[in-house]
């Protein structure tokens, strides 16, 4: 059994060196990040305040909010990256967070090489990655590519490599942020195939996205964050309602489109 308890959880994340008053001013004019606000003669950003919420097996759980609202601040705060100011977060089961595909890749080492390297910092056995790098090697359709530095591939034949690597997981806890950012429809379509196999080996997921239509098809519920206050929580339609305003635009239906033209979480 996986959970996630979160209760009263706030985050406040000083920001030191702003030294110009015209900065300060304009920093402490601005909602980013929750709210600003100022301690002695550094900013302070509350990027959560008293969040709580219960997860359980089973659930599916979107996170939607403008950009600073908090989505990845609650994110990090789950992967243990972020330390509550105050509250507790209690979790039962493996957290496995998909924040940057890419961390760990050294470019000087080759495909192979990377498959090895970056397996064991997404938390394989050598064992689990013997037995699944035929799998990476033929999503990425890299081919001999594979046998030379990383440092040569093109932009999106690396996050290929790297999203084949990051997604071969067994989670209990499964946490994305935008991650299915880039490429072309066609790997898009065949990386969101992928990902949804990942999802369904998980217990629990967090998604922070930007794209309703993605939300639907992954979730079984909704949060709903603004300026680090969880201001609603419940099923999709009625969350993604309230969310959107009666009379907001949809913007684009197709999955790629949508994702591909928004904003990166806050």
């Amino acid at each position: 059994m996986a959970s996630v308890s979160v209760k009263n959880v706030s985050v406040q994340i000083p920001i030191y060196g702003v030294g110009s008053a015209s900065i300060r001013t304009a920093l402490l004019g601005r909602a980013v990040g929750g709210g600003l606000g100022k301690a002695g003669s550094h900013v302070v950003v509350t990027a959560l305040k008293d969040v709580s919420f219960e997860a359980r097996d089973g659930d599916r759980i979107g996170l939607v909010g403008s950009n600073g609202s908090g989505k990845s601040t609650l994110l990090r705060v789950l992967s243990d990256v972020y330390p509550p100011t105050s509250g507790t977060v209690s979790v039962t089961g493996s957290v496995s967070p998909m924040f940057d595909a890419m961390l760990g890749m050294n470019l000087d080492a080759s495909g192979m090489d990377n498959i090895r390297l970056c397996g064991r910092m997404w938390g394989l056995s050598p064992e689990q990655i013997q037995q699944n790098t035929q799998d990476v090697v033929d999503f990425t359709e890299l081919g001999d590519f594979l046998n030379v530095p990383v440092r040569t591939y093109s932009t999106g034949m690396r996050m290929r490599l790297a999203f084949a690597i990051a997604t071969v997981r067994q989670p209990d806890i499964f946490l994305i942020d935008e991650i299915i950012g880039a490429g072309d429809p066609a790997f898009f379509n065949k990386a969101f195939e992928r990902i949804k196999g990942v999802i369904s080996r998980s217990r629990i997921l967090f998604v922070a996205s930007h794209s309703d239509i993605i939300l639907k098809q992954l979730c079984n519920k909704i949060f709903w964050l603004d300026r680090g206050t969880l201001v609603q929580q419940g099923d999709i339609d009625t969350v993604l309602a309230a969310y959107q305003g009666k009379d907001a635009q949809t913007g684009p239906t197709d999955i790629h489109s949508q994702l591909v033209t928004a904003l990166p979480t806050g």
